[in-house]
């Protein structure tokens, strides 16, 4: 019988029924959801370790299974179809059990840990319990709802990576940047900071003790690595302490700009961040689902840059919070770093809208003006503050705002839960403030940008439909502009799943961005400007 295919729709055939391999691996995985929910009831296993052990592997393995099955027999290419056919994926009835089974969770976790299992002063019971044996063996101490979260979120980048790499198999661009973030969240989220944990009152570190520390966080995500208990817990580690604080501001004032320029903000969001990680391998099912529309993208920018001013701020208030005012005890007074963070602002606000104004859209330009002022103003409103605040309000209420507000609903309960609902880059495109700010040197003096063919287009819509951070590539492909983009986040997929290789990810001379050869394109571009640079 010939399996010769002679449809030519464009969409692709519905999703056929699970293999027996399919249906194997999911009963599988579903057996190892099963060990952990009995745990949440408190069952008791008699042998934690075994069915801990029993429960992960079950869950990694049939994940990887599943995938083998569905992706081996193919050949290699473009492998997205049926994915609107089927309701997990298409904001059908699975889709929304599944956002509300995923918020339901992030809400236990982040606000109610007890119902899970956390004791405070006693031995834990419940999932959080089970773990107790895995946790005791990396960092000696008993597990938290955030080592049962780390746990797990590992085991979901390395099952749902395999799967990932076994889809776009065809492109070597994203096997390596996945292989690259299971690695960094193995190692650098995961197995490094649990065994400095465990090297606290050591020797090593001169009896001192080391705050969990996820090296590859830089601010503002790990705001609160300048909190005043941190930095003393980081001093009181000897220089393998100092180190790492020496290394926390480098990252942010160096290597950060640096290797944005170089390689634009792909570098992190692609390669390293763990929430990146999730969203490209958990999430790949579900990137077709984020929004197109203008209106998408103008709220996007407007909530993403309020976002990083609110962690300025709240950065700003913490660290005065804790500074002294005698000049002859502290070289870094309240009021000199006031002054450092308003001239810092300052030259980078002045910089942009002298030398990359005509870089910036019209309401760009507004916003910054406006965000300048108020955070100019509010810095200016210090001397009105009493002790211990800031802005007219008290550091820690601030603080507390922005953990509850950003750090817990926007980057868990909505960023992750909502997925199947929203899109797998919620978090990055609306609420991350280290997107946001590789955005900027992104869009203003990255290398970085995504060339395009318009000649070779056919305008099928791929790139457009599968980018997850919203982006209409193919109005670029189709004139042959190059994308220069802050939200781009350099995944690839764009260029992955264009059947006529119309776009490429390339690093050049920023005085390349944009292309002479739009001319023979017909697009609209100043030919004295290109004459001119010549």
């Amino acid at each position: 019988m010939s399996t010769y295919n002679k449809s030519m729709a464009l969409t692709g055939e519905p999703p056929r029924s699970l293999s027996i391999g399919q249906k194997i691996a999911v009963l599988l995985g579903l057996s190892g959801l099963g060990i952990l929910l009995l745990a949440v009831f408190n069952t008791s296993f008699p042998n934690k370790t075994l069915w801990l052990t029993l429960s992960l592997s079950a869950i990694g393995i049939g994940t990887i299974w599943f995938s083998w099955d569905a992706y081996s027999q193919k050949i290699p290419g473009i492998k997205n179809d049926g994915v609107w056919f089927r309701s997990i994926s298409s904001r059908g009835l699975w889709g929304w059990v599944a956002g509300l089974a995923l918020t339901g969770f992030y809400i236990v976790l982040y606000f109610y840990p007890e119902y899970l299992g956390l004791v405070s002063d006693g031995e834990n019971k419940g999932v959080i319990g089970l773990f107790d044996p895995l946790s005791k063996f990396l960092n000696g101490n008993p597990a938290s709802q955030w080592f049962v979260y780390g746990t797990l979120y590992t085991v979901a980048i390395l099952a749902f990576g395999i799967k990932f790499i076994w889809k776009y198999r065809h492109n070597r661009y994203e096997r390596l940047r996945t292989w690259s973030v299971m690695f960094f969240q193995t190692a650098f989220a995961f197995i490094i900071p649990e065994l400095m944990a465990r090297l606290n009152g050591h020797k090593i570190l001169d009896g001192g003790s080391l705050p969990y520390y996820d090296l590859k966080n830089i601010w503002p995500l790990n705001y609160y690595n300048f909190e005043g208990y941190r930095i003393k817990m980081f001093l009181s580690s000897g220089e393998i302490g100092f180190a790492f604080l020496i290394f926390g501001i480098l990252s942010i004032f160096v290597i950060t700009p640096i290797l944005t320029y170089k390689y634009g903000k792909r570098w992190y969001c692609s390669w390293v961040c763990g929430c990146g990680g999730l969203a490209e391998t958990a999430g790949d099912s579900f990137r077709q689902l984020s929004d197109k529309s203008t209106f998408a993208w103008k709220v996007e920018r407007w909530v993403v840059h309020s976002v990083v001013v609110f962690v300025t701020l709240m950065t700003t208030a913490v660290i005065y919070s804790y500074l002294g005012t005698d000049t002859s005890k502290y070289w870094l007074t309240k009021s000199s770093f006031l002054i450092g963070v308003a001239v810092l602002l300052t030259l980078v606000f002045g910089w942009a809208m002298i030398f990359k104004r005509d870089q910036l859209q019209k309401d760009a330009k507004y916003g910054a003006i406006g965000y300048f002022v108020i955070i100019i103003a509010l810095i200016g409103f210090h001397f009105f503050s009493g002790e211990g605040e800031v802005f007219l309000f008290k550091s820690g209420t601030l603080r507390k705002s922005y953990s509850f507000l950003i750090g817990s609903i926007f980057s868990g309960v909505i960023g992750t839960g909502f997925y199947p609902i929203f899109g797998s880059r919620v978090w990055c495109r609306f609420g991350c403030p280290m997107a946001a700010i590789l955005g900027f040197q992104q869009k203003l003096f990255s290398r970085f940008r995504i060339t395009t063919n318009g000649g070779q287009c056919i305008s099928c819509g791929n790139c457009s439909t599968y980018c997850e951070m919203g982006i209409d590539v193919r109005a670029y492909a189709q004139k042959g502009e190059n994308i220069v983009r802050a939200s781009c986040v350099g995944c690839g997929i764009c260029s992955a799943v264009c059947p006529r290789g119309v776009l490429k990810l390339e690093n050049g001379p920023l005085e390349g961005r944009i292309d002479s050869n739009q001319v023979l394109l017909g697009n609209d571009v100043d030919l004295m400007n290109l004459v001119n640079k010549k």
